[in-house]
């Protein structure tokens, strides 16, 4: 009971996504390092505004780095019947929002970046001043060490991140990591 509701006051949290004014879409972006996740959680999120909210989401994918993933996210957006836009410039990112503008939500997948490629960060963060996301979301894996997971943190800071999604709790040894992590980098749990 106690030790519940004071590692409760511990972890910060944002609380799940928010939607913006009624009648303008909310745009909700994820980004992280390769390999934690990120096309899943988009595919999740997506499925459970659909269908669980009954709210109209659009999926756009800047990731065109992995075919594998571009696949995966047309499966899912055909398996829940949103649209899907496959962008490679700010530009087509710009006019894929703008087409999608009577969603209620539109889900940005991104291309894994090493949190050591500062290169590919400054090209995310262009993506990202052509539309500018309501949320952005820093998708991280809970299986990695709390000195790779300061890392991430720090440096996709850069692209607006304003929260963090933790993945594959099921394969962590521990959760420590996750509200040091937190704690450190100042950053809220979404999910």
């Amino acid at each position: 009971g106690r030790l519940a509701d004071a590692l409760k006051n511990m972890l910060p949290t944002s609380g799940p996504i928010q939607l913006a004014r009624p009648g303008e879409p909310t745009v909700i972006a994820l980004v992280g390092p390769t390999g934690v996740g990120k096309t899943t959680t988009v595919a999740k999120l997506a499925a459970n505004f659909c269908l669980r909210e009954n709210k109209r989401v659009g999926l756009i994918t800047i990731d065109t780095y992995r075919i594998a993933a571009v696949e995966q996210l047309r499966t899912y957006a055909q398996i829940i019947d949103v649209p899907l836009d496959i962008v490679v410039s700010p530009a087509q990112l710009r006019e894929a929002v703008g087409r999608m503008s009577g969603c209620d939500v539109i889900l940005i997948d991104t291309a894994g970046r090493s949190q050591r490629d500062a290169i590919k960060i400054r090209e995310l963060r262009s993506y990202f001043e052509a539309v500018t996301p309501h949320e952005t979301h820093l998708v991280l894996s809970s299986t990695c060490g709390a000195t790779v997971l300061m890392e991430a943190i720090e440096r996709f800071r850069g692209v607006g991140v304003d929260r963090v999604i933790f993945t594959k709790l099921d394969e962590a040894i521990g959760f420590g990591v996750i509200l040091t992590c937190l704690q450190k980098a100042n950053a809220r749990l979404s999910y």
